[in-house]
């Protein structure tokens, strides 16, 4: 790290282990993702079928830091890849799978010298299972956050279903990362490329928020934290209709809107420089977080640095907004909901200092 070079914290990147003790298996029938890794490529696989062809560094943990070195990134998050949340699946094996992965994850970060924080899943298709689980991550394994997807076999996030697991969220101060599964598949009503990347997974993320703040779930757990993938989806761009639209609707009129939405936090993942006023206008110049996706899509773990110093210089966003998205933000999110970064978390602020240190 050159010295006086700001740090940098991407709190939306994922990893897949290439192992995972107790995997349910084939035992479990052909739903189940694996990883077929190689030297130079690996394949996820679901059953014998091929899903993507992925980079080392999705699985490796000595080529994951080094990737993270020459893009210049000082911490990451790491979360599940969303095809590993297997809702559909049957809820014994599926809370097997999700104990495996939560520790091997854990295991992971373990591993990475403190420049790695672990984020789990849970079997939601068993509240109560997914509670159990999100009791063990955070308690026993001391996982700070769980990803989850947009919906859950059907079932929107304000389903009454799911509110054991949003109270266990809240009484554990378990961070709440929600992310389109499918690909965005479904969302809209074309299916396949651009229409699924470009529209589908942010409609998907914009429709899961719209759950949990007009179907009352933020208003019932106040301490609940929240993180919107994709910089919210379209989430931000919609919220003037959306807001106005609750008036007509029969939406809990006693509901903050305006202080409810500014409760997500988001990723900066949103492909272009200008849209970052935005999103900070509308969640909070202290929500705001550098996201990359990495290892998935190309240069991005470069690209999303460039973007933010490219709003910077252009007057976009202040010299303040702009130390704030890389790193501030992220370390108030995983200190806890203080949003001091003075209290942050030991292992984030001791990599950042240790990153110092070396360069001089």
């Amino acid at each position: 790290m050159g010295q006086g070079r700001q740090p940098t914290v991407d709190v939306h990147a994922h990893f897949l282990p290439g192992h995972l003790p107790g995997w349910p298996g084939e035992t479990a029938g052909p739903r189940w993702p694996r990883l077929r890794t190689g030297d130079t490529e690996g394949q996820i696989l679901i059953g014998d079928s091929l899903f993507r062809r992925v980079r080392p560094s999705l699985w490796d943990v000595t080529e994951r830091l080094r990737e993270l070195d020459e893009a210049g990134i000082d911490h990451q998050v790491i979360s599940p890849v969303p095809v590993t949340l297997v809702y559909d699946a049957e809820p014994e094996p599926a809370a097997r799978y999700a104990r495996a992965l939560n520790e091997a994850l854990a295991q992971t970060a373990g591993t990475s010298g403190g420049r790695l924080t672990a984020w789990g899943t849970v079997p939601l298709q068993d509240p109560a299972a997914a509670v159990r689980e999100l009791e063990h991550l955070s308690g026993t394994l001391g996982l700070t956050g769980v990803e989850i997807g947009t919906t859950v076999n059907g079932l929107e996030l304000d389903d009454e279903a799911l509110t054991p697991f949003f109270a266990a969220a809240e009484a554990t101060d378990t961070i709440v990362f929600v992310h389109p599964m499918d690909g965005g598949g479904g969302a809209i009503r074309r299916r396949g490329q651009p229409y699924d990347f470009g529209l589908g997974m942010l409609t998907d993320t914009a429709m899961a928020a719209g759950a949990l703040i007009f179907g009352g779930v933020m208003q019932r757990f106040p301490r609940l934290r929240v993180m919107l993938s994709h910089g919210g989806g379209t989430l931000p761009w919609a919220w003037p209709r959306l807001a106005r639209g609750a008036r007509l609707g029969d939406v809990d009129h006693t509901i903050d809107l305006a202080a409810t939405i500014r409760r997500f936090w988001v990723d900066s993942l949103t492909f272009d420089p200008g849209h970052l006023r935005l999103i900070i206008d509308r969640f909070g110049a202290d929500r705001v977080m550098t996201g990359t996706d990495h290892p998935f899509i190309t240069r991005q773990i470069h690209t999303a640095t460039e973007e933010i110093e490219t709003a910077r210089r252009d007057g976009t966003i202040t010299d303040d907004e702009s130390g704030a998205l890389r790193s501030a933000n992220a370390v108030a999110l995983l200190a806890g909901r203080s949003g001091d970064p003075s209290t942050a978390d030991s292992t984030v602020d001791s990599t950042v200092e240790k990153k110092r240190d070396d360069a001089r």
